[in-house]
């Protein structure tokens, strides 16, 4: 049995990080000590960097505890069901590359339309397509910048 700083060397997690885990559910120490230690078996070691792996990939706490699920009892689930999850993440990360790209390219053109020079910020190009774009935003949803804090 390992004691909660040994798998976290062994998998590269932290010992916060393990903790944070099993209160969320996600593993749970296999036996304690009797001075109230946590043990962990190799079993857990594996559940732990199977977490840490999808973690990686970029799913969430959520979908790890259905993985987890079905990693437990595989012959009652079907590869549709993980295949469904993965799909989901691929989805998000394919709206995320349309997000960031959009952001690059509005980064891009304010940086073309500023000198980048020494003198004082009073008429920058990038501070001035900001404030617009705050003013526009106010405008169309009737916030103000008082009820937004």
């Amino acid at each position: 049995m390992l004691k909660i700083s040994e798998i976290a060397k062994k998998t590269g997690l932290s010992t916060h990080t393990l903790r944070f885990y099993e209160k969320q559910g996600l593993i749970n120490a296999s036996q304690r000590s009797e001075a109230g230690y946590r043990l962990y078996g190799e079993a857990d070691v594996r559940k732990a960097e199977f977490i840490r792996t999808a973690r990686n990939i970029g799913f969430s706490l959520d979908d790890i505890a259905v993985l987890l699920s079905i990693r437990l009892d595989k012959a009652s689930h079907t590869c549709q069901e993980v295949t469904d999850i993965a799909r989901g993440k691929l989805d998000e990360v394919y709206e995320k590359i349309t997000e960031l790209t959009a952001m690059k390219a509005t980064l891009e053109i304010l940086l073309a339309s500023c000198c980048g020079g020494p003198e004082d910020a009073t008429h920058c190009s990038i501070m001035e397509a900001l404030d617009a774009s705050e003013a526009k935003q106010q405008s169309s949803s009737g916030n103000t910048a008082t009820n937004e804090v």
